[in-house]
C-alpha cells in the first residue's frame, strides 16, 4: 500500500497546479480501489489493551439515576479508610437478602437496587462509601418530618461498617418558584440562617442551613417545576457530592491545626541549632547532633501522619470546586450563594493545610541543611584529629628509627664481641695442628676485620628487609 501511494504522489509531482486537486483524488481513489480489500468488520485479529474495556466502562461506573419530583433522599456517607471491603460487601447483602432481592457483586463499586419503598444507591470510593436512598411519593406532611431513611429498617443499620463522616436529608418538591417564594422555609430548619441559591439557570431553588439538626442530619430542600427527571437526579447528585467533598475537604484542618503548634516550636529549636553551628557555642557536636535528630524525627513523624490527608485535602476541595460550578447558580435576593458561603468557609480551612504542609516541607528542608552543615563541621574536627595523630604517629615513627638505629649499632658490638670470642676459640685449636703465630698480633688485627663484616651484613639485612615492606 505503501508502494502505490508513492506512485500516486510521483504522478501527481508531474500535474499542473491548476488540475492538482482535482486529479490527486482521483488518483488516490482509483488506487485504493484497485489495491482494496475486504472492510474491517471485528478488532478479532487486532492485538486489544487489556485495559480497554475497563476505561470505556470507567465512564459509565457511576451514572446520575434519574429522580422524578417529589422525592426524599437521604445521604449518608461512611469513612472506611480503605479497608472494610468484605463487612461492607456482608453488610448490604444483609439488607438485600431481607428483602430477597440480587446481591451486588465484591467487585463492584457502584450498586443501585429498588427495594419497593425505597431504593437503594451505593458508592465504594477511596478512603469513604456513600449510600443513598431514595423515596419517590407525594410528600403529606411538611418536609423533614418523615424521611427516606424512615422506610428502611432501623436494626440493619446497627451492623454497618465505618464511621459516619456527612448525613444529609434532601426533599424535592413539585412548586411553582414564585410560589415558593412565598414559603417561609426558616420553619423546616427550625428558624435557623439559611443559604439559597437558583440553581441549573433559575430553573429551581435550593435551601439549605449546612448545619446540623437534632437528628443529626443536615438538610437540602429543592423546589423545581420544569426540571426533567434527568436534570433532578444530576442536581441531587451534585448537591450530596458537594456536601461530602466539602467535609472530606475540611477533614485535614484539625490536624494542621495542631501540627502548626508543633512546628512553630520546632522552629524555634531549629533555629537555635543553627546559631550554635554558626557561631560555635560551648555545645558540643554531640548535643547538637542530638537535638537535630530529634528534630528530624518529630518532623517525619508528622510528614507522615499529614502527607496523605493533606493531599487529600487539595483534590476534594478541587472537586468541591468542580460540583459547584456545575450548580450553575444564580443569586437570589437577600441570602448568599452555596457556593460563596461554602468558599469563604472551605477556602480559608484548605490554605490552612496546604500552609502546615509548606512549612513543614521548609522545616524538612531546614533540618537537611543543618545536619549537612553539622556534619562538615564534625568532618573538619576529625580532620584537624586525624592530622595531629599522623603528626603524632610520623614523631613516634621517626624516634622508633632512631631507637632501631641506636640498637643496630649496639648490635653490632655485641655481635662483634661475640664473633671475636668464637674467633680466639679458633685459634687456640691451631698449635695443636702445628700452625705457630703471634697470638696477640692476630687477634688484634681480627677486631676490625670482624667488625666490619659484622656491620656490612647487618646493613645488607636492614636493606633487605626495608625493601620487602615497600
Amino acid at each position: 500500500m505503501h508502494f502505490e501511494c508513492s506512485r500516486v504522489y510521483t504522478q501527481y509531482k508531474n500535474i499542473n497546479s491548476v488540475e492538482s486537486s482535482t486529479l490527486l483524488n482521483k488518483l488516490i481513489s482509483n488506487e485504493l480501489s484497485e489495491s482494496a480489500v475486504l472492510p474491517l468488520s471485528s478488532l478479532s485479529n487486532l492485538a486489544i489493551h487489556p485495559l480497554r474495556e475497563k476505561l470505556y466502562n470507567e465512564l459509565h461506573n457511576r451514572p446520575f439515576h434519574s429522580i422524578s419530583s417529589p422525592a426524599q433522599l437521604t445521604h449518608i456517607a461512611i469513612q472506611h479508610h480503605g479497608e472494610l471491603k468484605q463487612q461492607e460487601h456482608d453488610f448490604i447483602s444483609l439488607l438485600c437478602n431481607r428483602f430477597q432481592v440480587n446481591s451486588p457483586a465484591k467487585s463492584m463499586p457502584c450498586f443501585y437496587q429498588d427495594f419497593g419503598l425505597f431504593s437503594l444507591r451505593w458508592e465504594r470510593h477511596l478512603e469513604y462509601s456513600t449510600y443513598t436512598f431514595i423515596h419517590q411519593a407525594p410528600l403529606t406532611h411538611q418536609p423533614f418530618v418523615k424521611n427516606a431513611i424512615d422506610y428502611v429498617p432501623s436494626n440493619w443499620f446497627e451492623k454497618m461498617p465505618g464511621q459516619v463522616i456527612a448525613a444529609v436529608h434532601l426533599v424535592i418538591e413539585s412548586e411553582s418558584i414564585e410560589k415558593a417564594r412565598t414559603h417561609k422555609v426558616e420553619q423546616f430548619f427550625d428558624n435557623m440562617s439559611l443559604i439559597a441559591s437558583a440553581p441549573v439557570h433559575s430553573q429551581a431553588k435550593v435551601w439549605s442551613s449546612f448545619k446540623l439538626h437534632e437528628d443529626g442530619f443536615g438538610r437540602f430542600l429543592i423546589y423545581q417545576e420544569d426540571l426533567s427527571a434527568a436534570q433532578l437526579g444530576r442536581l441531587a447528585q451534585q448537591l450530596l457530592q458537594l456536601d461530602t467533598y466539602r467535609l472530606m475537604a475540611t477533614l485535614g484542618l484539625p490536624l494542621a491545626q495542631a501540627i502548626n503548634s508543633e512546628l512553630n516550636q520546632l522552629d524555634i529549636q531549629l533555629q537555635q541549632v543553627t546559631t550554635y553551628i554558626a557561631l560555635g557555642t560551648e555545645k558540643s557536636d554531640r548535643e547538637l547532633l542530638t537535638q537535630v535528630s530529634k528534630i528530624a524525627a518529630k518532623v517525619e513523624d508528622y510528614r507522615s501522619q499529614s502527607t496523605y490527608r493533606f493531599s487529600a485535602t487539595n483534590a476534594y476541595y478541587d472537586v468541591a470546586l468542580q460540583r459547584m460550578e456545575e450548580l450553575k447558580e444564580e443569586e437570589i435576593p437577600g441570602y448568599m450563594t452555596l457556593q460563596e458561603f461554602l468558599m469563604r468557609r472551605i477556602t480559608p480551612a484548605v490554605k490552612t493545610c496546604q500552609t502546615a504542609s509548606s512549612h513543614l516541607e521548609d522545616i524538612s528542608k531546614r533540618v537537611t541543611r543543618a545536619s549537612d552543615l553539622l556534619r562538615t563541621r564534625v568532618e573538619m574536627v576529625l580532620q584537624e584529629q586525624n592530622q595531629t595523630l599522623l603528626k603524632s604517629m610520623n614523631h613516634r615513627a621517626h624516634v622508633q628509627m632512631r631507637l632501631q638505629q641506636t640498637v643496630e649499632g649496639l648490635s653490632v658490638a655485641a655481635i662483634s664481641y661475640y664473633g671475636m670470642q668464637l674467633f680466639e676459640t679458633m685459634l687456640t685449636s691451631l698449635p695443636t695442628l702445628g700452625v705457630e703465630y703471634n697470638h696477640e698480633l692476630v687477634s688484634g688485627f681480627a677486631v676490625p676485620i670482624v667488625i666490619g663484616i659484622v656491620f656490612v651484613g647487618t646493613r645488607l639485612i636492614h636493606k633487605r628487609l626495608m625493601k620487602g615492606l615497600k
